[in-house]
C-alpha cells in the first residue's frame, strides 16, 4: 500500500472494537474486517439476492454480491488514487449491502411497511441500519461476542443513512448523524462507488433483458456521448461490444472526475487528520457538471427501467411474499425456526425481521410456497 495522507483512516489509529481484541498478526485491523465479512453468512447470502432483476431471471443479470464485488472495485481505484486506506474502503463497499432483504428495494419497502404498522413508534426497518445490526449482532460465528466486531471506522462507514430516532440509540456510530458531520473519506468513497456501480451496471442488465432499449440511452447525454466516441473509434464494432466499451468509458470518466473534484476540494479545505476531514462537508463528490449528468442518468433508469412493467409485475409479487411471510409469522411465532421466537411482542416483531431480511430470494418463494402451498412439502 502507498504512503495514506494524513487525513486517511490509519489503522494503527483506530477507535477500536466494541470489544477489545489483541492487535491482529500479518495483517492491518481493517484488513481483519475486510476478511471478516467475506468469511461472513450474510455475505455469501448475497449471491442470491436480487440487484434489479429477481435471482432466477437470468444467470447474467447482477446479484447483490457481483454488485458489492463490482463497488469494492471502483472504490479501490478511488482510494489508492486519493492515498486513502484501501483496506478499509473495500472493507465497507462489501458490507454496505448485508442487511438488504430478498427481492431488493421491494422487499426492503414493504418490510419497512410491516414493521411500521406493527410498531408504529420505533419500528419500520432501514436496510442501512440492518446491514449494521448484521455485523453487530446477528452473526454468529465468535465464541466472545456477536457479530462480527469490526472497527469502529468499518461500522461508520457501513451505516451510510440512519433516522435521528434510530441514531441516538447507536452512542458514537450514530453521533454523525445528530452532529450533521460526515463519515470518514473511505466511507464517503464507498458510498459514491456504490452509485458509479449500480447505475452503469443495471444499463447492462437492462439491455440485456430486453427492458431497455439502445435507442432510448441515446437520449442520455453522458451514454450518447461515450457511446458515439466508441463508434468513432471503432466503427465496425459489434453492438454488444459497444455497449460494454461504452459503459466501460463511462465508469473511467466518472472514477476520474470524482478523483480529480476530490482532490481539489481537499486541496482547499485541507484537513489535518481524520476527524477535521469528517468537519469538512463531503468532500468525495463529482465535479457539477458531471453530476448534472449522473442526475440525468438516474432519473432515466428510474422510469424506464425500474418502473418499467414487467419489473413492477414481479416486484409486486415480492412485496405480496413479504406482507404475507410477515403477517404469518407476527400471527402465529411458531411458524418460525425455535432460535426467532420471542416472549415480547415488540422484540418478536424484529426476530421476524431479522429472518425476512435474512433470506434470500429463492429461499422466501420456497418458505412462501411452504406456508401457502398445500402441495408442498413442510
Amino acid at each position: 500500500m502507498s504512503e495514506l495522507a494524513v487525513y486517511a483512516c490509519h489503522p494503527e489509529l483506530t477507535k477500536g472494537r466494541r470489544y477489545p481484541e489483541p492487535a491482529p498478526n500479518n495483517r492491518s485491523e481493517f484488513q481483519r474486517d475486510r476478511d471478516r465479512i467475506i468469511h461472513a453468512n450474510a455475505f455469501r447470502r448475497l449471491e442470491y439476492k436480487t440487484q434489479v432483476f429477481i435471482n432466477h431471471e437470468g444467470d447474467l443479470f447482477r446479484t447483490r454480491l457481483t454488485h458489492s464485488l463490482e463497488v469494492a472495485q471502483i472504490a479501490r481505484v478511488l482510494a489508492r488514487s486519493l492515498k486513502l486506506n484501501e483496506d478499509l474502503t473495500e472493507a465497507i463497499a462489501l458490507a454496505h449491502d448485508l442487511g438488504h432483504t430478498p427481492f431488493g428495494h421491494a422487499g426492503q419497502d414493504e418490510l419497512n411497511a410491516c414493521m411500521r404498522e406493527f410498531v408504529p413508534q420505533g419500528g419500520g426497518f432501514e436496510h442501512n441500519l440492518q446491514s449494521l445490526r448484521v455485523v453487530d449482532e446477528l452473526e454468529e460465528r465468535y465464541a466472545a461476542f456477536n457479530g462480527l466486531n469490526l472497527c469502529f471506522e468499518t461500522r461508520e462507514g457501513v451505516l451510510k443513512h440512519c433516522s435521528l430516532s434510530h441514531a441516538r440509540l447507536l452512542g458514537a456510530v450514530g453521533q454523525r448523524f445528530i452532529d450533521k458531520t460526515q463519515p470518514s473519506l473511505e466511507a464517503q468513497i464507498a458510498n459514491l462507488a456504490d452509485e458509479i456501480a449500480y447505475n452503469n451496471h443495471d444499463i447492462d442488465d437492462g439491455l440485456r433483458s430486453g427492458l431497455l432499449a439502445l435507442e432510448q440511452l441515446l437520449n442520455v447525454p453522458i451514454f450518447e456521448r461515450h457511446y458515439t466516441k466508441v463508434l468513432n473509434t471503432w466503427p465496425a464494432i459489434a453492438q454488444r461490444r459497444a455497449i460494454s466499451e461504452t459503459i466501460r468509458s463511462m465508469i473511467n470518466t466518472l472514477i476520474s472526475d470524482v478523483a480529480q473534484t476530490t482532490a481539489c476540494n481537499l486541496q482547499k479545505a485541507a484537513p489535518q487528520d481524520v476527524d477535521q476531514a469528517r468537519c469538512c462537508g463531503e468532500l468525495v463528490a463529482f465535479s457539477p457538471e458531471i453530476r448534472a449528468q449522473a442526475n440525468v442518468l438516474k432519473k432515466f433508469l428510474f422510469d424506464n427501467l425500474y418502473r418499467h412493467y414487467k419489473v413492477i409485475r414481479m416486484t409486486n409479487k415480492a412485496r405480496k411474499i413479504v406482507r404475507d411471510l410477515f403477517s404469518a409469522f407476527i400471527h402465529e411465532p411458531r411458524l418460525l425456526p425455535p432460535d426467532y421466537r420471542r416472549d415480547d411482542d415488540t422484540i418478536q416483531g424484529r426476530a421476524v425481521a431479522d429472518y425476512i431480511a435474512g433470506m434470500t430470494d429463492r429461499y422466501a418463494i420456497r418458505e412462501h410456497a411452504r406456508l401457502f402451498n398445500m402441495t408442498e412439502h413442510f
